[in-house]
């Protein structure tokens, strides 16, 4: 019988393949939180709220802030815990709940990330994000194998300084893929 976790994708990028069903993941690239034989859990990095920014949070909350942090847009990291915020981020890590995913990038979602943040004394690079994405045990490395995503290493480039609108494109590239020539189903030889 096969190892049902025979690696960890955490630190990883997931990227829909193109014909992938689910429109909740419909061509998303979601950076992989945590993996572990319990399931996976991650944040959609290219799917902003057309209708939330920083300003509803900070209200929501009652937290004050500054007026350059009102039009922080604000991510729909998944369909799972929507109305938890995520937060992607770089140094410091300092945070409470501080949980690290590479050397270089943490998620938190604790009051004292999401105060700094909106004093303007947070990290200099970060993602707020409503939600997450999630998986039982399994079911990711299922969703693999079924073509439904590819995997790479994840970018803080990507993440915090491409365009949202071209991270699917970028990361493809960072694969090696020309996006144009992704097949929309699963070669064998």
């Amino acid at each position: 019988m096969e190892d049902n976790l025979s690696v960890s994708l955490k630190g990883q990028f997931l990227l829909a393949m193109p014909d992938l069903a689910d429109l909740n993941f419909s061509r998303t690239v979601t950076c992989i939180s945590e993996h572990n034989s319990e399931g996976a859990l991650g944040i959609v990095i290219n799917r902003m709220s057309s209708s939330i920014t920083g300003k509803d949070i900070f209200d929501e909350l009652r937290v004050e802030y500054v007026p350059r942090a009102e039009p922080i847009p604000v991510f729909i990291g998944g369909p799972v815990h929507t109305g938890e915020i995520f937060i992607l981020h770089g140094s410091p890590f300092t945070w409470k709940g501080c949980f690290m995913i590479t050397p270089f990038l943490a998620m938190s979602n604790t009051i004292d990330i999401l105060k700094a943040i909106a004093e303007g004394r947070g990290p200099q690079s970060y993602i707020i994000a409503l939600g997450c994405a999630g998986w039982g045990p399994d079911q990711i490395e299922s969703e693999i194998k079924q073509n439904a995503w590819l995997t790479c290493s994840i970018s803080e480039e990507i993440i915090f300084k491409t365009a949202v609108e071209l991270r699917w494109e970028q990361t493809a590239k960072k694969m090696g893929v020309d996006p144009i020539l992704l097949s929309l189903k699963a070669g064998h030889a």
